[in-house]
């Protein structure tokens, strides 16, 4: 159970972690990427204003430039623009302030902007706007090379630290895991010495008050105070070796041994004496069993298993309802369910905690029926121990099935 949940919290802390790097290197880059491109387009703004040239500051000096032009901006931008009539035709062309375009690769550039159908955007690595000017179209073209490498080597450069720092953080963590759960794993660990110490400690004057209690009957006889002290002494028995066993279960290094049996049949076996119990509680009982199937698992477990769920559903069965007990293979999987009538409300609430020891949905009722809220458990204990999931559900909230699946 530590190794479990050890392995749940550090994939917690690993998935957050990738998130929030995932978060913060996704916001750079995005920042990023946007101010490379509205730079770009305050340029062109300012090209298409003056008809795919920089403005001219003027020669007196008192004159200021536009807000988005600084004096080396001329010189470091490189672009060229495409004039086109009405009809699509090219009128004119500009590519003297780039060497790596010509004209007739301007024109190429200029009709795949038109065919975009967008106002501005990105052809390979010159950014463009189109506008109207005198009845026609001008597209201009800017070169955002640099930028664009500028953009993806910090996008590389920042993935890597990302990556790096995520393995770092994650390595760290998985090393210093066992030393942040261990206050955990001891107590857990003292929690399960004492539940399996306290048993081996409660059996033996439980011995002894039921030999005491066959010597005062052979004296005394048979009575009601005998009768009790033997039903409490039977209930604190079978408590006391549920809790044995679901320590022992949740220990790893007492993992039941696994053979492949017919379980079909154990199944058939465990369910059969309920048929009679059922019918003299006034009650029905369905047993719907696929015949020949095999589980590798622990022949013994799986009987429990079956005898403490149909016990469970015996007992919180209202007069005249029926218990259904149903096993088959789905799928990949072997499934067996068994469903009853409740005679009171299943809250969603209360479905999540139906597995958690002690639990019982109706103390009171649970217990007249003898019950403790450990056998769902312990069920719960088996199941896992063989690799299977088991779920509790209801669809009116007046119904409760138990689903338990096996790999088959």
């Amino acid at each position: 159970m530590i190794r479990r949940l050890r392995l749940k919290f550090t994939l917690l802390l690993m998935g957050s972690l990738f998130a929030l790097f995932t978060v913060i290197v996704t916001s750079m880059n995005v920042i990023n990427y946007c101010a490379v491109v509205n730079e770009a387009d305050q340029t062109l703004e300012l090209l298409v204003r003056n008809e795919g040239k920089f403005p001219d500051p003027g020669a007196d000096k008192g004159t200021r430039p536009p807000r988005n032009m600084t004096p080396e901006l001329p010189y470091e931008s490189r672009y060229f623009s495409v004039l086109l009539d009405s009809d699509g035709n090219i009128l004119r062309t500009d590519t003297s302030r780039i060497s790596a375009v010509d004209d007739e690769t301007a024109i190429e550039y200029a009709f795949s902007a038109l065919n975009s159908g967008a106002e501005r955007g990105f052809a390979g690595q010159y950014r463009y706007m189109c506008a109207e000017e005198n009845g026609g179209r001008r597209i201009v073209f800017l070169d955002c090379g640099r930028s664009l490498d500028a953009f993806r080597q910090f996008l590389y450069t920042s993935l890597i630290v990302a990556l790096a720092g995520f393995v770092i953080v994650s390595l760290l963590f998985c090393f210093f895991s066992g030393r942040i759960l261990r206050p955990i794993s001891e107590s857990y660990e003292k929690q399960k010495r004492f539940i399996t110490d306290a048993g081996h400690e409660i059996k033996t004057p439980l011995t002894i008050i039921q030999a005491n209690a066959d010597i005062l009957e052979m004296e005394f006889g048979e009575n009601e105070s005998l009768q009790d002290i033997r039903q409490q002494t039977r209930r604190l028995s079978e408590l006391t070796n549920d809790l044995t066993l679901l320590s022992r279960m949740e220990e790893s290094e007492n993992a039941l041994p696994l053979i492949e049996f017919p379980v079909s049949e154990v199944i058939s076996d465990a369910a059969a004496p309920f048929q009679a119990l059922a019918r003299q509680q006034g009650k029905r009982f369905i047993c719907s069993i696929q015949p020949m199937l095999t589980l590798r698992g622990n022949d013994k477990a799986i009987q429990r298993l079956v005898l403490l769920l149909l016990d469970n559903a015996l007992k919180y069965t209202p007069a005249d309802g029926t218990i259904a007990l149903r096993f088959a293979a789905q799928s990949r999987t072997l499934c067996l369910s068994v469903s009853n009538p409740t005679g009171t409300e299943i809250t969603p609430a209360e479905l999540e905690r139906v597995f958690d020891r002690f639990y019982r949905t109706d103390p009171s009722r649970s217990s007249a029926t003898g019950g403790y809220g450990i056998g769902l458990s312990v069920a719960k204990a088996i199941v896992t121990a063989h690799g299977g999931k088991i779920q509790a559900d209801t669809q009116t909230g007046h119904d409760f099935r138990i689903t338990a699946s096996f790999p088959a």
